[in-house]
């Protein structure tokens, strides 16, 4: 173990000390031949915090530690298929309280960044931070003109000095410390705290790169542009660098200035209502949703106040299903909402969420017995994430792995589902979300989505039939030269070959007459085709396969 390392273990434990948590540091193995001479350190006598609850010492002692020890205690929170409720609910209420650093740091960021004076970007910058977090802050600027008159008013997200450096020393630590605990506690093999900080690895270093969010800004703005929902601010590319991103300005007000909402007589619960739908239109129509919709990167835009829109800031953290995933979480969620237990058990074993051995029946039983009492309740009172959390619960005790895609939904569903009760505590989160799980089912299960997916492989589907002829014809050849041994006779060859000439010309007459035929289905939904286009398509189809048969 290297030096760095064990002197970072050393001021680390003496915070987890303070704030009484050295029983986690003594349950070490490392520690265990030295306890005694723990227990006698004067430390343990004088730095101990008195009273609180574990959760709440814990929360404490990472707020010490620092921002990147935050950031983990805000990731592990999520992670309630994992922890104890108490610790995750003291974690939950961790924030990004850092102050910003020095704006004359932040000017020699953008300066060597850009490799010119910061007068020659920006017309006006002001050296007062808008924001600081514990990653980055954001000052507003006004972009300078070619001809020297000020442009559009941005916001400039400036990276912490020496940030990716901390954040990769720390990463050593939290790795020495997830592989001390995994080969010493059978209890953090079970919670796998090991892939919790590659998890958490991959998410924070993601972060670091300006570009990389820049980019699901742009992608998520492109998703929505033209919805009266969500506003995406554009992306200045031509300002991005790693290091620097500037935006435009959103003119809004935070989403937790309810005062500011009632003032102006907003449509509180049409804003709550479109909440949930961004979100599930993110997840299920675009797979492409923000992961990091805590209240301060939500603004709320009044200059309609019967139609509120959302604006998103902060794009660090984006998530995506693959397309199993997606019809899973849909049919889990539509067979629980149907009280169909028995389908969302088959569900968790066919999307290989739980072992393929794993029994039905009592799965199903678990199930029912988990989710049974949330339908006691009225139905707007039913939480998406509780169900959520429940069936991960039960799957723990069925050995299943929670997937990271799966982790960053949760939390934003929590994230939504808290900001629309909060707006509007009457929301009722199934009746507006429903109706858009089944109409996405319904058009993924639709001729014209198979059209669709077809249309997309169609050139690998062209790519393998047109190889396949050559393929055998060159084992027809290699056979004939002595060099493959099958049982096929010799006098059997010049039939083979005869037959594959003909093969060749019934698949290049069925592969037009395929491509004839998927045009006239397709014309058949274009209104600017001329009328007859698809009649005279499938007629040419017809007849091209007619002739290749005969031949």
């Amino acid at each position: 173990m290297k030096l760095r390392v064990i002197a970072r273990m050393i001021a680390i434990q003496r915070v987890l000390v303070r704030h009484g948590l050295d029983e986690f540091v003594r349950a070490t193995h490392l520690y265990r031949p030295l306890r005694f001479v723990f227990l006698a350190s004067p430390w343990t006598w004088f730095e101990r915090a008195r009273g609180g609850s574990r959760g709440e010492r814990l929360r404490l002692a990472l707020e010490e530690l620092g921002p990147i020890f935050i950031k983990l205690g805000q990731a592990l929170s999520t992670r309630r298929d994992l922890l104890p409720l108490d610790i995750a609910d003291e974690l939950a209420k961790l924030q990004d309280r850092v102050p910003p650093f020095d704006s004359t740091l932040a000017r020699q960021i953008i300066e060597s960044a850009y490799g010119r004076p910061l007068h020659e970007v920006f017309a006006r910058f002001d050296a007062q931070p808008l924001a600081a977090a514990s990653l980055a802050q954001v000052h507003v600027a006004t972009l300078a003109n070619a001809d020297g008159s000020a442009g559009p008013e941005v916001v400039v997200k400036v990276l912490r000095p020496g940030m990716r450096a901390s954040i990769e020393g720390d990463l050593e630590v939290m790795h020495a410390l997830a592989d001390l605990a995994r080969r010493n506690s059978a209890e953090a093999r079970r919670l796998r705290v090991d892939e919790i900080v590659d998890e958490y690895e991959k998410t924070i270093l993601d972060e670091l790169d300006l570009m990389r969010e820049a980019a699901n800004a742009t992608q998520i703005r492109r998703n929505f542009e033209g919805s009266p929902l969500l506003k995406v601010p554009e992306v200045h590319w031509d300002h991005c660098r790693i290091d620097v991103m500037v935006m435009e300005r959103i003119d809004g007000v935070p989403i937790s200035e309810m005062a500011a909402m009632r003032a102006v007589n907003a449509n509180i619960r049409l804003l709550a209502e479109n909440g949930v739908k961004i979100f599930f239109t993110q997840v299920f129509h675009h797979n492409f949703f923000h992961a990091d919709m805590h209240p301060g990167n939500i603004f709320v835009l009044l200059d309609d106040p019967a139609y509120p829109r959302y604006a998103a800031v902060d794009f660090g953290i984006v998530g995506t299903l693959d397309l199993r995933d997606q019809h899973y979480l849909a049919e889990n969620f539509l067979a629980v909402f149907d009280r169909n237990y028995r389908r969302v058990a088959e569900l968790h074993v066919e999307s290989g969420w739980v072992p393929p051995d794993t029994r039905i029946d009592e799965m199903e039983s678990a199930i029912r017995t988990v989710l049974e009492p949330i339908f006691d309740k009225p139905i707007k009172d039913i939480s998406f994430g509780t169900v959520l959390l429940r069936l991960f619960d039960i799957s723990r005790r069925f050995d299943m792995r929670i997937q990271p895609q799966l982790i960053l939904l949760q939390k934003t569903l929590f994230n939504i589902e808290g900001l629309g009760r909060e707006l509007y505590p009457e929301l009722d989160i199934w009746q507006t979300a429903a109706p858009i799980l089944r109409e996405w089912m319904k058009e993924r299960s639709s001729p014209l989505a198979a059209l669709r997916q077809l249309g997309r492989q169609w050139p690998e589907i062209v790519d393998s039939l047109r190889a396949l002829p050559p393929l055998l014809k060159i084992a027809v050849q290699n056979a004939q030269d002595g060099r493959m041994k099958f049982g096929v006779q010799p006098e059997d060859l010049a039939r083979l070959e005869a037959q594959l000439a003909r093969n060749q010309r019934r698949h290049d007459g069925a592969l037009w007459s395929m491509m004839l035929a998927f045009g006239a289905i397709l014309s058949l939904g274009i209104e600017s085709y001329p009328p007859g286009l698809a009649m005279l398509l499938a007629l040419a189809a017809a007849l091209t396969f007619w002739r290749s048969r005969r031949h």
